[in-house]
């Protein structure tokens, strides 16, 4: 990793882009590089995904069509930055129904494999190969990233330990597989696993299967060799609300490796609605993991 890739910090211009997604996540990044790092944002945003309040937080917004790489690639030229950070999802539906452009066809036909990993790698190797730095995912969200130990509630119970080790288990072995990153464990039962429908989708899948009982906990980490460009594991307020509404008692995380948006508020609100947050150190091995 180079000097100027490692931090926003590192880069000699004040003007960073950020590639914008769905969800909070890329407002609240844009915040936090105005107020917190002082620099000046530039938006590449997609139509039907990234919400229209983005422009209150940047200088322009370029918007896009989903799968017009051509014309991503353009506007970042255009705009000037050498170096952007990328930030939300797209929804998977708009994967599916999105009409790729010439430059995307041409990219996708060279991949053996299409999952998320390559796909967005893809991507990023496209924009570096016109000069442009592609910064960490966490870049200007330090103050998000999750801490060990507890971060809401009370310490987990002698079994919500064991569910959570083996959910932490599982689910690195999927996120290693590159099939997703969550998974909720109850009473030493895998619930379900995220696929390609993401985590709330996937706590709802559970939450059903869980029957009417309190508890059971889910699990979200990242692969071991993830590339941070892009795969960062991310909670936000939806995911808090959706783990409460179908009575799962805990949510673990790992330490360092993933964004809590707004984490000082998530965490409040977690603890106000009964969840237990846990902070997990990347190798689990009991109640005192993640400390």
């Amino acid at each position: 990793m180079t000097e100027e890739t490692g931090s926003p910090r590192d880069l000699r211009h004040s003007l960073v882009g950020l590639i914008a997604g769905r969800g909070d996540y890329p407002l609240i990044l844009a915040r936090e590089a105005v107020s917190t790092h002082r620099r000046r944002v530039i938006a590449f945003a997609f139509k039907g995904e990234t919400r229209a309040e983005i422009g209150r937080y940047v200088d322009q917004v370029f918007w896009l069509q989903v799968g017009a790489l051509q014309s991503l690639l353009d506007s970042i030229q255009d705009s000037g930055v050498n170096a952007v950070v990328m930030a939300g999802q797209i929804a998977p539906r708009h994967v599916f129904s999105a009409r790729p452009d010439s430059r995307m066809w041409s990219l996708l036909e060279g991949l053996p494999v299409r999952n998320a990993e390559t796909i967005f790698g893809a991507v990023v190797r496209e924009i570096e190969k016109s000069g442009v730095s592609v910064l960490p995912a966490w870049s200007f969200m330090e103050q998000h990233l999750a801490e060990p130990g507890i971060l809401s509630g009370s310490e987990p119970t002698a079994e919500e330990w064991c569910d959570i080790r083996l959910a932490q288990r599982v689910a690195s072995a999927l996120a290693n597989l590159d099939v997703g990153q969550a998974v909720a464990v109850k009473a030493g039962v895998v619930l379900a696993v995220e696929a390609f429908e993401g985590t709330d989708a996937m706590v709802r899948r559970a939450g059903r299967l869980a029957g009417r009982r309190a508890g059971g906990v889910v699990v979200k980490v990242a692969k071991r060799s993830h590339d941070v460009r892009f795969d960062i594991p991310v909670v936000g307020r939806r995911t808090i609300e959706m783990l409460r509404k179908w009575r799962f008692s805990v949510l673990g995380v790992e330490a360092g490796r993933t964004i809590l948006l707004d984490k000082g508020m998530l965490m409040r609100e977690a603890g106000q609605k009964g969840l237990k947050v846990v902070g997990l150190g990347m190798e689990s091995t009991g109640s005192n993991d993640g400390r």
